[in-house]
């Protein structure tokens, strides 16, 4: 089992990644309720571990959903799998919403309907 410690640290090191493009992202601390980094707007966080007790992906994605404030609002689940720790961060796997995805990916001027 991964300790709580562990899960504090990779969540420091998460927010810590996130400044380069987020300059005011910052952990939330442990055992406070909703987004794990704040300073991030328009997008709420959750970060996990590869002891983080139910590995239930579907779960995980509820429950970032369940911070957002509103259906505008990205909720991304970082896990941090076997082998990657604070060092690593940038090998973490970040997973959304197929349909927030694709609205992602659709914004950024791909899969335009005139493609085949």
């Amino acid at each position: 089992m991964v300790s709580r410690d562990r899960g504090i640290r990779l969540q420091n090191a998460l927010a810590r990644y996130l400044t380069q493009w987020w300059p005011h992202a910052e952990s939330a601390g442990s055992g406070r309720p909703g987004t794990d980094i704040l300073g991030t707007p328009g997008i709420v966080w959750e970060c996990k571990t590869a002891g983080s007790g139910n590995r239930n992906i579907g779960q995980w994605i509820n429950q970032a959903k369940g911070h957002a404030p509103n259906p505008s609002v990205i909720s991304v689940v970082v896990y941090y799998p076997p082998g990657v720790g604070e060092m690593l961060t940038s090998r973490s796997v970040a997973m959304l919403p197929l349909a927030d995805a694709i609205n992602l990916l659709n914004m950024a001027g791909y899969g335009t309907k005139e493609e085949s």
